[in-house]
């Protein structure tokens, strides 16, 4: 039994490692033939439509864009939602709401996606008549919604691992239960909000329905949340449909970027771990 144990634990493992060493050997043979420097500083994107180009930065800054719009929608909400969970809501409440807020995080994606498309797109565009059907701003605002839950829930754990005697504690001196929350309960549990939201930003990151169906496919170094852009996982969508060559620049420039982004996720994950080792209180 100990040895069937350990064999199911060493699947994660070898699976990582087969992955990595996937990532690496295709990215290496691409590197051969395009400069890392310029890959990594180039400003326009371009490998299936001659000139071709491979500088990264317009996939870099579309995927941030849906990510910083996404974060700035999810972390409020979600921080607000775990707020009312943790302080407000009756047990009989919450045993209700928050199972239907963790729903949102088993909806398939490309029911998102298509949500935003069909349903956010011609909304905003009520208050933004020069916004195209593909545009940042609405999947953005969707994939801040799916990630809400993620947000809420662990925010609500750790806000819930504090002491019941420091709630006790703050009422006795006087304090609302407004006062209660975002000065004792909040600080306490800063370690998990934090990591919940850089947990957060890294699933933003990595979406890709939602920004295949709803952000477009046009690779462009823009700030500008109304206009179409592409991001790194959309564009592995785009050239895995199976016309490109085994072998070629541009199958291997799917390995490449999949390199950059395994690399940024790893290091939020690696930042969520250290803050919540850092700022995590015992009691």
């Amino acid at each position: 039994m100990p040895l069937l144990l350990f064999l199911c634990a060493a699947v994660s493992i070898l699976t990582t490692i087969g992955i990595v060493v996937t990532l690496l050997t295709e990215t290496y043979h691409f590197f051969r033939e395009i400069p890392i420097f310029e890959f990594l500083t180039g400003r326009k994107w371009s490998p299936l439509i001659p000139p071709v180009s491979y500088g990264i930065l317009p996939l870099l800054s579309g995927t941030l864009l849906i990510t910083v719009i996404a974060c700035v929608v999810a972390i409020p909400i979600g921080l607000a939602s775990a707020i009312y969970l943790s302080e407000y809501a009756p047990s009989s409440v919450r045993r209700v709401v928050k199972p239907i807020l963790e729903v949102l995080a088993g909806v398939p994606t490309i029911v998102y996606g298509y949500f935003a498309l069909t349903l956010v797109t011609p909304l905003l565009r009520e208050i933004f008549p020069q916004m195209g059907v593909f545009n940042a701003l609405s999947a953005g605002i969707v994939v801040g919604i799916m990630i809400i839950p993620m947000v809420c829930s662990l925010s609500e754990d750790a806000m819930s691992a504090v002491p019941r005697s420091l709630r006790d504690g703050a009422y006795a001196l006087g304090a609302t239960r407004l006062e209660v929350a975002l000065r004792i309960v909040v600080p306490a549990a800063f370690s998990g909000i934090v990591a919940s939201a850089v947990l957060a930003f890294s699933r933003a990151i990595g979406e890709t329905m939602i920004v295949t169906v709803a952000a477009g496919s046009t690779p462009k170094l823009t700030a500008n949340p109304l206009e179409s852009i592409q991001t790194m996982t959309a564009y592995i969508v785009q050239v895995s449909l199976g016309d490109t060559p085994r072998g070629s620049l541009e199958y291997g420039s799917i390995f490449a970027v999949g390199m950059t982004l395994f690399v940024i996720t790893f290091l939020l994950n690696i930042l969520a771990q250290y803050v919540a080792r850092r700022f995590r209180e015992e009691y």
